[in-house]
């Protein structure tokens, strides 16, 4: 069994599947950080000063200005605005990952299908081939 588990966990598979697992986190770490610090300060200014970690809802506990304190006094929140700022986290890093993949598609090219014959050669091919021909028939 440890034979088993050992050729299964060395297949590429694995091993691309674990250094995807590793970038990709790495990656949802630099657009947290992007949504954090760079595009959500211009938005809350946009908005009048606001910040969106802050907007919350006290279900029981006392009201408190910011969530931070909120949680340290233990009340029970329902914190929308971290679940808006996480929203917009996956938006930007599912429009990474589309353009990421457009640009990937775009490289590679198409194998032609099974029944598709080749397109016919251009024309000044055709007559060289026909004048070899033609030279090889002579000789």
């Amino acid at each position: 069994m440890f034979q088993e588990f050992k050729k299964f966990a060395m297949r590429g598979n694995v091993i691309d599947l674990a250094v995807g697992v590793v970038i990709g986190a790495a990656f949802g770490a630099i657009v947290a950080s992007l949504v954090k610090d760079i595009i959500m300060p211009p938005v809350g200014w946009a908005m009048g000063g606001i910040d969106f970690s802050n907007f919350f809802i006290t279900l029981k506990g006392p009201i408190l200005p910011t969530l931070a304190e909120a949680q340290k006094a233990g009340a029970v929140t329902i914190n929308y605005g971290v679940f808006v700022n996480t929203l917009i986290n996956f938006i930007v890093i599912a429009l990474a990952l589309f353009a990421l993949i457009r640009g990937i598609n775009r490289l590679q090219t198409k194998p032609l299908p099974a029944d598709a014959t080749p397109p016919p050669p251009p024309e000044d091919v055709a007559l060289l081939r026909e004048i070899r021909d033609l030279l090889k028939s002579r000789a």
